[in-house]
């Protein structure tokens, strides 16, 4: 398994995926005071560091996973949309511009090589 990036980045992340929906009045939102909350408060659930409780740690290790999976779902929900947006149907297209989707040209003349004038 691949190691978690650090809880700042990850709530970072998750406060730019909100930004990027909701606009420039995201921190209005209830979203934006939901996240705040729960880092705050598995920032502050912190065992002293003399203490090592297995409760405390495996907690923290779960809230941070599931941050992380969070910030996933919400970057790959933006590029889901982003694509859909680029390349779902918008009626019927015609030969040229779904030739161009995929890259390639039409030829300019009947029983031309495509790179005439």
């Amino acid at each position: 398994m691949a190691a978690l990036s650090s809880p700042l980045r990850v709530c970072r992340g998750i406060l730019k995926e909100l930004r990027a929906i909701q606009g420039p009045g995201y921190k209005r939102s209830l979203a934006y005071g939901y996240v705040m909350d729960q880092f705050r408060k598995n920032k502050a659930s912190l065992p002293p560091s003399n203490v090592t409780g297995e409760r405390y740690c495996r907690a923290q290790q779960e809230a941070h996973h599931d941050s992380h999976t969070y910030l996933c779902l919400l970057e790959s929900t933006r590029n889901h949309m982003l694509l859909h947006n680029l390349y779902h149907g918008k009626g019927e297209r015609s030969p040229e511009e779904v030739a161009g989707l995929v890259g390639l040209r039409l030829p300019t003349q009947p029983g031309g090589k495509g790179w005439e004038k």
